[in-house]
């Protein structure tokens, strides 16, 4: 059993005019085989609570603590929190020319596990989750995401979670851009790995649609920085209906 441990989280970033406060204080724990669906309006600081767990230079944590396991994610390098067992879907995963699918996956799970995967097993494991994922074999020679459409950089973000086998995964809306058939293969992909590894999820979304195929146990609704109201998968058919001008009014209120 895995927890990932939040805990007054406050986050900025700099800006022409100075710092700019994003995250405003957010606690949320996600333990092994639970699924966490963050809910929110575009700009309320989702990606940004992603980016700031996963150590991305961009971002400054100026309050609160992030543990896993009671160890402080803080104070890791963006590799040694990979290794600790966290694991980024990024909304738009970037390309890296020149380096194969199967060299990058390989080298990952190398520098994850510390010693290389025996190569007979592992690749019968890749070829077994392409196929999961309904990837053609030639992709693995591809270099990583260069003339991807957006429906196979989600599906290799999602080899990479299947593979890699975290004990915590945060996916930033991984459901964009993708079409009916790819939302649904990518899900199972999500699934499997939450079955196979017990998988603690952080899924990160502003449209209910995942959450079809994807049922969240918890559903936290964040606005303006912070979380301002959590509850079960109930909270996401009411939001499906009402949307989240309810809550930005009352942060507009409250700011006021």
């Amino acid at each position: 059993m895995s927890t990932l441990e939040i805990k007054g989280l406050t986050v900025s970033v700099e800006t022409e005019d100075g710092p700019k406060e994003i995250l405003r204080g957010v606690d949320l724990t996600v333990k092994s085989g639970e699924t966490h669906a963050i809910m929110g309006p575009n700009g309320s600081g989702k990606s940004t609570l992603a980016y700031s767990v996963a150590g991305h230079p961009k971002y400054t944590v100026t309050g609160g603590t992030v543990t896993l396991d009671g160890e402080d994610v803080l104070s890791m390098s963006v590799d040694e929190r990979a290794r600790a067992g966290l694991f980024l879907a990024m909304q738009y995963p970037v390309e890296v020319p020149g380096v194969t699918v199967s060299n990058f996956l390989r080298t990952a799970k190398t520098a994850i596990d510390g010693e290389a995967p025996k190569l007979r097993t592992w690749v019968k494991d890749m070829k077994g989750a392409m196929a999961n994922l309904r990837m053609d074999p030639a992709f693995a020679e591809r270099n990583v995401n260069e003339g991807f459409s957006g429906g196979e950089k989600k599906r290799h973000e999602i080899l990479q979670l299947e593979l890699l086998r975290p004990k915590m995964a945060i996916l930033d809306e991984t459901d964009s851009g993708l079409d009916v058939d790819a939302l649904k293969v990518v899900s199972e992909g999500v699934n499997r790995a939450k079955v196979d590894n017990d998988l603690g999820v952080l899924l990160i979304t502003h449209y209910t649609r995942i959450l079809r195929y994807i049922k969240p146990d918890f559903v936290h609704v964040f606005v303006d920085g912070r979380i301002v109201e959590e509850g079960g998968p109930e909270l996401a058919d009411r939001l499906e209906e009402e949307g989240y001008d309810r809550y930005a009014t009352a942060a507009a209120v409250e700011g006021v």
